[in-house]
């Protein structure tokens, strides 16, 4: 029962909730970016561009070659294209400078929060053990 019970104390500290959180908000950003970069920015950036849609952006190391069908049977196998998709990586650099762009702002943010934080002066220390003994005897020789 020591494991289990472990094991739950450690699921339930708060360092744990968070990260769960945050990896769950990450990935829904994640996703929300890249729609951003697919469906809104890059089909402006591609018409301006002379009409290129990004995806379909590659370099064809290979032609593919269809199936060859005979009385309604497969012959020979479909060889698929090899190709180098570029417009592909071009959209998902998007996507990361854009993310990274937001941390940025959102750590920023986060540190002038802490900068603007009024530290919290601590009394002055009164005299010690030793200084107060000190002055007692000096008090009892007068």
């Amino acid at each position: 029962m020591g494991f289990i019970s472990d094991f739950k104390a450690f699921l339930m500290k708060g360092e744990i909730v968070n990260l769960a959180t945050a990896v769950i908000v990450g990935g829904a950003f994640g996703k929300i970016v890249t729609s951003f970069t697919n469906d809104v920015l890059m089909p402006p950036i591609g018409l301006l561009l002379g009409k290129v849609d990004f995806k379909n952006l590659k370099l064809v190391l290979q032609d593919g070659v269809p199936a060859v069908m005979e009385n309604g049977a497969e012959k020979a196998p479909a060889i698929a294209e090899v190709a180098i998709n570029y417009g592909a990586f071009i959209q998902t650099v998007f996507d990361f400078v854009i993310i990274g762009f937001c941390i940025f702002m959102v750590l920023k943010a986060y540190e002038k929060t802490k900068k603007q934080e009024v530290p919290v002066e601590t009394p002055p220390a009164g005299p010690t053990q030793e200084e107060l003994l000190t002055q007692i005897r000096d008090l009892l020789k007068k």
